[in-house]
């Protein structure tokens, strides 16, 4: 299937999670938001959210400043 990830296409297998999605880009464990058509995808969900074709995704990394 076919997604956009922060603005660029990305081709990944069908029926993959949010939580998978996470864990193959190494973000697993970080501070991070993730969107799914403009909609937050809550923290609680990413393992039961799947991915679909043509979804647009957006992954925001908190970033700590002191």
């Amino acid at each position: 299937m076919q997604i956009q990830l922060n603005g660029e296409a990305k081709h990944l297998a069908a029926g993959l999670t949010v939580a998978q999605l996470i864990d193959s880009l190494g973000l697993r464990g970080r501070r991070i938001a993730v969107e799914r058509n403009e909609e937050i995808v809550p923290k609680s969900e990413h393992k039961i959210t799947r991915l679909v074709d043509g979804d647009r995704i957006e992954i925001v990394h908190a970033i700590g400043g002191g």
